[in-house]
């Protein structure tokens, strides 16, 4: 990093499909890489730990027989923060000098340990956990797996690369939690996700130019033969498919333009010079957390408090 410049990189790879260990060397491989090429930060697509449940959109939901076997699998190659994979990655990242966000799925291990969210992990270029966020709406049928993250992780991390946020997939779309990033200042904004339309293209854009941020998308490219024969779903899938997902990973700067990507139909590293010194030049005319934000008209919070299942009693007075 030279002064308010640095490289970013968005990881566009498949992961080792349900397979937790494979795939978490796999991004330690994909960390050292990115930062032997100079990249101050690595972004991994949604829930790249162990790998997106595509067969929610393809299994009847008749299947419960299918749909119980999956997620049986699915929580086995969870992750728990934190634990042996989470300590893999920190050592990585410290190793390398590199921060690192990581989509996963992350057990409830603060009750049930038997339901999932699906999480943004942050780490820092010291090997250190800064914090996560839990997608606050698991997008249609994805409610089959996912519980509902709550405001207590809509964190803005302050690193020597600026203030650094995210949401994932369509929580993008969600006008209050995009508010909620502005107004703590967000500078560089990742978004990894399950979506390669043009629609979340064109989305990807507006963000950067709404909030005067850089953004981060990044996706998996996926083939059909990154999932094992073994897995009766993939039957389920059209005759001769050979893309599960795209990709189309990208970087956009504040002006709503592509300075890396879109990239489609192979695994690769995206990089791209982030030059903070764009964000206030985008800002001079249309503020959205600023000039324009009108708090005498619009009244805006956030409940950042955390919502667990279970609370602690209060002991009883003597």
């Amino acid at each position: 990093m030279t002064g308010n410049r640095f490289v970013a990189a968005a990881a566009q790879a498949a992961p080792v499909f349900l397979d937790k260990k494979s795939t978490v060397d796999k991004a330690c491989q994909l960390i050292k890489r990115a930062a032997h090429e100079g990249a101050s930060l690595i972004v991994f697509p949604e829930v790249f730990i162990a790998g997106y449940p595509d067969w929610l959109w393809v299994v009847p939901g008749a299947r419960k027989d299918l749909h119980t076997e999956l997620y049986t699998e699915l929580l086995t190659n969870a992750v728990t923060i934190p634990d042996q994979a989470t300590d893999k990655l920190c050592r990585e990242a410290k190793k390398a000098g590199i921060y690192v966000v990581m989509g996963m799925h992350e057990r409830n291990a603060e009750a049930s340990n038997a339901s999932l969210y699906n999480t943004l992990l942050y780490i820092d270029a010291n090997g250190q956990i800064m914090g996560k966020h839990r997608k606050l709406v698991p997008t249609g049928a994805e409610r089959l797996v996912w519980a509902r993250g709550d405001g207590s992780t809509l964190e803005v991390y302050d690193t020597p690369m600026g203030k650094v946020s995210g949401l994932i997939c369509w929580e993008n779309y969600m006008p209050l939690a995009r508010s909620a990033l502005y107004s703590s200042g967000t500078q560089v904004y990742v978004a990894p996700t399950w979506d390669s339309s043009e629609p979340w293209l064109t989305a990807l854009r507006h963000i950067a130019n709404e909030g005067g941020t850089f953004v981060i998308g990044c996706c998996a490219a996926m083939r059909m033969d990154d999932i094992p024969d073994r897995y009766e779903f993939k039957t389920l899938y059209a005759q001769g498919k050979e893309w599960i997902n795209a990709g189309n990973s990208c970087i956009v700067n504040p002006k709503g333009q592509f300075i890396a990507g879109p990239v489609a139909t192979k695994e690769e590293i995206l990089y791209a010079e982030v030059d903070l010194g764009l964000i206030p030049a985008s800002k001079w005319i249309f503020d959205v957390a600023g000039h324009y934000a009108r708090p005498d008209v619009f009244k805006f919070s956030v409940i950042r408090e955390p919502h667990p299942p279970v609370r602690p009693g209060e002991s009883k007075k003597k």
